[in-house]
């Protein structure tokens, strides 16, 4: 009997150990739009990933929609940088037909809304209303980011219902890097630009910057106060628990971000690099974000031995 009771104990122990992921979550495709602090969180998701065992595929698209249409498509798993109420638009049909699905918020207390150089402020354009009285020096231009952005319908927006009186400017759709161009050398020379603008980000740091109030219909109160937020696809979530648990547990910090994004930006030290500086200087927020998780086999990590493993070599 004895014998008999501590073979049913082996047994039930046995079939509690967590099981391997399921081959469909071996590869973890990780939606990718070029902005700077979408690279750092992506960077960091990589990292640890590659360390329990997954395959990491970074997927680019031009812009938040076709990210969200790749999800419904199951070419990517899961988007980091879904920023609310900006993006809910866009987002919104998917989730009504569950295809995509709410993870959690990331990171709060962000910002997304226009901002000009604090000479210009000073000067006197302070909101969205002030804007049109400054159209000369403005050459009647809002620079955004790329074609599609949520923050580029916004302005559309706002300029073919003449809102502020806008119905004479123009929207300059570019990237991140030619916009922050403009605004460096537009600064420089102590001209006028709007560009859009968000936190946390580099630009909060390198640029002596205001953002506009007066916004709230188009950018959300409080000067754009926004959340960040991580979806996936419905599919990717019911199949992958492990990875479903990572991806919550994955949280970040304004002064986290902007310190890694100073490296990048500022020290010109590839994403990889920066992020693994920065979880092997803060080995506990790395203990918190793998809290609970396996590796791709099913097994507890040896969590020390990853956080000293991201120390930097000459060889890396």
């Amino acid at each position: 009997m004895k014998i008999f009771l501590t073979g049913l104990l082996l047994i039930l122990a046995l079939n509690t150990q967590a099981s391997p992921s399921p081959d469909a979550c071996h590869t973890v495709n990780i939606g990718v739009v070029d902005w700077t602090d979408l690279h750092v969180a992506n960077g960091i998701a990589e990292q640890l990933l590659l360390r329990l065992g997954y395959n990491v595929n970074l997927n680019e698209q031009p812009a938040t929609p076709e990210i969200f249409a790749s999800m419904a498509d199951n070419q990517i798993d899961v988007f980091l940088g879904y920023w609310t109420p900006a993006m809910s638009t866009i987002a919104r049909p998917y989730f009504a037909d569950d295809k995509v699905v709410l993870i959690n918020d990331n990171l709060q207390n962000a910002r997304w809304t226009l901002a000009v150089p604090t000479y210009l402020y000073e000067q006197g354009l302070q909101s969205f209303a002030d804007i049109a009285r400054f159209d000369a020096q403005l050459e009647s231009r809002i620079y955004g980011l790329e074609k599609g952005s949520s923050g580029n319908a916004a302005i559309q927006d706002m300029i073919e219902k003449n809102s502020f009186g806008l119905k004479d400017f123009k929207l300059i759709e570019t990237s991140e890097r030619l916009m922050l161009a403009q605004l460096r050398g537009r600064s420089r020379r102590q001209e006028a630009v709007v560009i859009l603008g968000w936190a946390p980000h580099p630009m909060n740091l390198n640029y002596d910057i205001r953002y506009l109030a007066g916004g709230d219909d188009y950018f959300g109160p409080d000067y754009g106060h926004a959340t960040v937020n991580t979806t996936a696809r419905r599919e990717f979530v019911d199949q992958c628990s492990n990875l479903k648990r990572f991806f919550s547990n994955l949280k970040f910090t304004a002064p986290m971000e902007e310190a890694i994004m100073d490296q990048t930006t500022n020290g010109f030290v590839p994403v990889d690099r920066a992020v693994r500086m920065w979880m092997h200087k803060n080995p506990q927020q790395v203990k918190v974000w793998l809290d609970g998780i396996t590796d791709l086999n099913g097994k507890t990590p040896d969590i020390d031995g990853l956080i000293d493993g991201m120390k930097l070599s000459m060889n890396d």
